[in-house]
């Protein structure tokens, strides 16, 4: 571990009454800065191994158990060990700066929170089995915060008080909780976790909205210069609220979250929230005459298509959902199309949350359960998807089970029904900029902002007075980054067979020394210590590894830890004057001058 030292002044205080000893505090007043003794691997515990945990689904969680960075205590929960903590460390100065810059003020609230606030804003029901509660030795309820929405409202009416303090930005780099009832991929879906969140208020929509843009810059920059490959997509709000939002992606085949990103043109959206429209031009005739035919245990579209020897396009599927007055409400979508429930709960007569009625519900009002139900004859309100108002002489159910009409067209064999967007966008759909087709890429969400309104400021009663001296409700912003999902994101995106590859910004060592046989051989050592002062002296975070261990258990740690060069050093390349150079991405090592400004050339370029 490195150690501080330093020269200077020491100002003994006033002995206490009854000290017994010299050992109290002292005033140490520095004359210069401290001395950063070399970072070598002996001091610096570090424990790999070449098996792959049997736990570890995808590569990022695999590689950071192999390289030590972190280690599980239990179910979701994981310590950073002091090689990943760097990591970290270097993620949050990244996120801290660029806070800073876009003119956001730091503080730090507390994780735990008492539940006086969830109730006010109504999210201690809503969150359900995902906010962990807890009780103190007073019997009062608390939770563990999974995000501070409820806090900073509380402390912005405590100080806030005119339009002429507004806006404010606030933002805290601190530990959340989130009780997942299935952690797992290590740090990308862990229970406890490290987030940036920030939180803005305003007078009006256009404030929030400038700040929100400013935010959203800051947030390219962050990833720019952390080095991922990213997106930004339109999103769903979910349970934290609000009219718009957006989320940032880094794209990985690791993703949970499915993109749909247009072809050409700059649109991207999560597949909850990309939008799909009507289908352009006229729809075709109808044809021959509604007949019902028999389908003896064909429950799915596939089965039913197949038995009937048509393509499931030509086949619609009707859901029925609870509506806003526990009354069945009908979805049609074509047969190749998925629902998406975040749009369709959206919708003004279906019920939220979304839930669709049961079975033995189906067969008592509507004769049929699922797989046999159509929009043919229902008694109730038929909403269908854009692509399922353009079918024609298409196939459905009909009510009664084990059977299905053929040859149905709207407008003849049943009312036109309401147009909606209810469906997930699938690859080939138009872009909905007008700008080429979509195709779907996988995202893992590392980001997340929001134009919330007035959803937590009307709840909790907040309110400023105005340049007129009347008393208005602010808007509010949300703006939060996952600093530890980045670090595991950043792996997914960049590694190989032999470990991590890390963005140059933030790899835990910018440069590893590897000394042959270090201890026995004076010269080398030499060498290597003067290098390690030369490139620390330059400003660069240098590893030695001084563990005398073989050259290639050295290089094969170097690798799976993912450090961006390495420079070994031995005497037969000094008796040359060389030092053999290798870039974590390069293939084969190459020769280099045997000094400090070659190396230092390399680091710089």
């Amino acid at each position: 571990m490195a150690i501080s030292t330093c020269s200077a002044s020491v100002t003994r205080l006033p002995r206490a009454s009854g000290a017994r000893n010299d050992n109290y505090p002292a005033l140490i007043n520095c004359r210069q800065p401290c001395k950063q003794l070399p970072m070598r691997l002996s001091q610096f515990p570090v424990s790999t191994t070449k098996e792959t945990p049997a736990d570890a689904e995808i590569i990022s969680h695999q590689l950071m158990l192999r390289a030590g960075l972190i280690r599980r205590l239990s179910s979701g929960l994981y310590s950073w060990m002091p090689i990943g903590l760097r990591v970290l460390q270097k993620v949050s100065a990244i996120v801290r700066e660029e806070m800073n810059a876009a003119g956001c003020v730091e503080l730090l609230m507390p994780s735990v929170h008492p539940a006086e606030l969830w109730q006010e804003s109504g999210r201690w029901n809503q969150m359900g089995s995902e906010l962990l509660r807890m009780r103190d030795r007073h019997d009062r309820d608390f939770c563990y915060g999974p995000t501070h929405e409820e806090v900073i409202c509380h402390h912005f009416r405590q100080d806030v008080r005119s339009y002429k303090q507004l806006p404010v930005t606030y933002y805290q780099i601190q530990t959340k909780f989130r009780d997942e009832i299935r952690p797992r991929f290590g740090v990308m879906r862990s229970r406890e976790f490290l987030m940036k969140d920030a939180y803005s208020f305003h007078t009006g929509a256009a404030s929030l909205s400038e700040t929100y843009d400013r935010m959203r810059v800051a947030y390219q920059r962050i990833f720019e210069r952390i080095g991922v490959d990213y997106r930004v997509v339109e999103a769903d709000s979910g349970n934290i609220g609000g009219a718009k939002s957006e989320e940032f992606h880094v794209l990985a085949e690791a993703g949970e979250d499915l993109l749909a990103v247009s072809d050409s043109g700059n649109y991207a959206a999560n597949i909850e929230a990309a939008s799909t429209h009507a289908v352009p031009g006229k729809r075709a005739e109808p044809g021959d005459a509604m007949q019902q035919v028999e389908t003896p245990g064909k429950k799915t579209i596939e089965a039913v298509a197949r038995h009937l020897k048509v393509d499931p396009t030509d086949c619609v599927k009707t859901l029925i959902v609870m509506g806003v007055n526990d009354n069945p409400v009908a979805l049609v979508l074509r047969g190749d199309h998925e629902l998406n429930e975040v749009k369709a709960a959206k919708h003004p007569l279906v019920r939220q949350p979304l839930s669709f009625m049961a079975e033995d519900a189906l067969k008592a009002q509507l004769g049929a359960g699922a797989g046999s139900i159509g929009p043919v004859g229902l008694n109730c309100p038929v909403i269908a998807d854009h692509a399922a108002v353009a079918c024609a002489n298409f196939v459905c159910g009909a009510n009664v089970d084990d059977m299905h009409r053929v040859h149905v067209n709207w407008g003849r064999d049943l009312p036109e029904p309401e147009a909606a967007d209810l469906r997930n966008a699938v690859a080939g759909d138009p872009s909905p900029s007008g700008e080429g087709k979509l195709r779907m890429v996988r995202g893992i969400e590392v980001g997340h902002i929001f134009q919330l309104g007035s959803k937590y400021t009307e709840a909790m009663s907040i309110s400023v007075l105005d340049a007129d001296g009347k008393e208005c409700t602010p808007q509010m912003g949300c703006y939060g980054v996952g600093v530890t999902r980045i670090v595991g994101a950043a792996i997914e995106q960049s590694h190989d067979g032999d470990g991590i590859v890390w963005p140059p910004a933030i790899a835990p060592f910018t440069a590893l020394i590897t000394p042959i046989n270090l201890a026995k051989s004076e010269k080398t050592r030499i060498a290597a210590e003067a290098l390690y002062k030369a490139l620390t002296e330059a400003g660069f975070d240098v590893l030695l590894d001084d563990r005398g261990l073989r050259p290639g258990v050295m290089f094969a740690d170097a690798d799976l830890i993912g450090i961006p060069h390495r420079i070994t050093i031995g005497e037969r390349g000094l008796d040359k004057g060389i030092f053999e150079y290798k870039h974590r991405r390069d293939t084969d090592a190459r020769d280099i001058a045997a000094n400090a400004d070659a190396v230092l050339d390399i680091l710089r370029s």
